[in-house]
C-alpha cells in the first residue's frame, strides 16, 4: 500500500496559498489595497477589518482612498494605518483617507527584494517540513508492516517530487514579485 500524498498536497498548496498573502502585503510602490488587510480598527471596542467598515478604492497607481460608512471612524481608521507597519502616513480630509504611496528608492528595492526572498525561503521551509512529515510517515509505516520497501521508495518518491513541484512554484512566485519590486 502506497501513501497518500492528497494530505501533504494539501498542506503544501495551504503553504503557497499563505505565501501568496504575506507577498500582498509587501508594498512595491504601486497602490496595493492588500497592504491593508492585517490591519484592524478598534471599531465599537471590537477589531474590525478595514475593508469592513468602509470601502477601499484605488483612483491611480500610487494612491489608496478609504472612504468609511460611518464618518465617525476616520480617526481610528488613522490611528490604525499609523501604527502599523505600512509605513505610510494617512491624509485624512474629514471624509475619506488618502494613502499616497512614494516612488521607491534604489535602497529600497534592494531591502524589499531581500525581504521578499527571505519570505520565499520561509515557504521552502514550510514546504520542507510537509516532506519530512510524509517521509516520517512513510518509514512508520514500513516499520509497522503496513508497506514493502518498494513502495516505501515509490512513496518517498512521489513525496520528493511533489516537494520538488512547490518549491519551483515558490521560486517562480518570488522572481515575479522581485521583478514587480524592481520595475521603476
Amino acid at each position: 500500500m502506497k501513501l497518500d500524498t492528497k494530505e501533504f498536497e494539501a498542506k503544501m498548496n495551504k503553504s503557497i496559498d499563505a505565501y501568496h498573502n504575506e507577498l500582498d502585503t509587501v508594498r512595491a510602490g504601486r497602490a496595493n489595497p492588500n497592504v491593508l488587510s492585517r490591519i484592524n480598527v478598534d471599531y465599537y471596542g471590537s477589531p474590525t477589518p478595514i475593508n469592513q467598515i468602509g470601502t477601499i478604492s484605488v483612483p491611480d497607481a500610487r494612491t489608496i482612498v478609504i472612504q468609511p460608512w460611518d464618518s465617525t471612524t476616520l480617526k481610528g481608521i488613522e490611528k490604525a494605518i499609523l501604527a502599523s507597519d505600512v509605513g505610510i502616513t494617512p491624509a485624512n480630509d474629514g471624509k475619506v483617507i488618502r494613502l499616497v504611496f512614494p516612488q521607491l528608492t534604489e535602497d529600497r528595492r534592494k531591502e524589499l527584494k531581500k525581504q521578499v526572498a527571505k519570505m520565499g525561503e520561509d515557504a521552502k521551509v514550510a514546504i520542507r517540513n510537509i516532506r519530512r512529515d510524509a517521509m516520517d510517515k512513510a518509514k512508520d509505516m514500513k516499520k509497522n508492516s503496513e508497506m514493502t520497501e518498494d513502495e516505501q521508495k515509490a512513496s518517498e518518491k512521489s513525496v520528493q517530487d511533489l516537494t520538488d513541484k512547490y518549491i519551483k512554484e515558490i521560486d517562480v512566485i518570488t522572481a515575479n514579485k522581485e521583478k514587480e519590486i524592481m520595475e521603476i
